[in-house]
């Protein structure tokens, strides 16, 4: 690849951030301006969010001739799924698809979709987004020794970056999670559903965190109520509700021998116990069914 292309005129997130990733992986200049017929044609040129062609093959990747019934996506989309991360993408960037409605729908109907106030959408804008946008607006062509260059492509490197380390953390948690069916109680009918993850000689960084993109991609949303982790400043195990779940407290058990800290809004709390069952246990005596 030996030139970006994209649209003149007013920037957007998403072909500043397809470019950003463009640029990380080629390192070639930047020029905005609408594409000639021979550079949508040449392979080693990347026409981004303009041109009216969606042709990877060609790294042509505009969305805008899409069919007005296309699910939203966006130029960023596009390049991403040329590299084979936009389902890796969707998974561990919560903001993607707030993207793609925001490009293909406008703020309206994101706002609508969002469930929020027109309003909110700009109130979550800040000045890192305002100046980035304006800035590459206002540039005809970006040469990779300029400084908004190098800010654009440190930005698509942590993004690949971010997404290639997410993976090999999933695929970590999913080769050694098990899943447990804990009985609430004996006069209790209920079951609760809980995720453990062992303690290994490589523990994932983030153990918590990725424990709920495990939950997400395997659309367990609904069913899991808490996840027990490895500790990772202690020996012991971290245990959490997951996503809230509203009959869990570990406030609860915070005056248990082995737990050195439950959080006073029942949320979490820290075991030095390893044993599965009473770890096992200790959800259960913070079950509030």
């Amino acid at each position: 690849m030996h030139t970006i292309v994209t649209h003149p005129g007013g920037a957007h997130k998403d072909d500043l951030l397809a470019a950003c990733v463009l640029a990380s992986l080629h390192n070639c200049p930047i020029v905005r301006r609408d594409p000639t017929p021979a550079e949508l044609a040449d392979p080693e040129v990347a026409i981004v969010d303009v041109g009216g062609s969606h042709d990877p093959a060609r790294a042509n990747f505009d969305h805008h001739h899409f069919p007005r019934e296309h699910p939203p996506t966006c130029a960023l989309s596009l390049v991403l799924d040329s590299l084979g991360l936009y389902q890796d993408a969707l998974q561990f960037c919560d903001w993607l698809e707030t993207a793609e409605w925001f490009d293909s729908r406008g703020p309206n109907k994101t706002a609508e979709w969002l469930g929020v106030p027109r309003r909110a959408v700009s109130q979550l804008n800040s000045p890192i987004d305002m100046t980035l946008l304006r800035r590459f607006g206002q540039a005809a062509r970006l040469e990779p020794t300029e400084p908004l260059y190098v800010y654009m492509k440190m930005v698509g490197d942590d993004l690949l970056e971010y997404l290639r380390v997410a993976r090999e953390r999933l695929d970590f948690i999913a080769q050694r999670v098990q899943r447990w069916s804990i009985p609430a109680g004996p006069a209790s009918a209920d079951v609760i559903e809980a995720l453990y993850l062992p303690r290994t000689d490589a523990t994932a960084e983030e153990p918590s965190a990725m424990l709920g993109s495990y939950i997400r991609a395997q659309k367990l949303d609904r069913v899991i109520a808490a996840t027990v982790y490895p500790d990772r400043r202690g020996e012991g195990f971290g245990i959490g509700r997951y996503e809230d779940h509203p009959q869990l407290d570990f406030s609860r058990v915070e005056k248990e021998p082995d737990v050195h800290f439950a959080h006073k809004s029942g949320f979490m709390c820290k075991t030095t116990a390893s044993d599965p069952a009473r770890l096992q246990q200790l959800i259960t005596l913070a079950w509030k069914g």
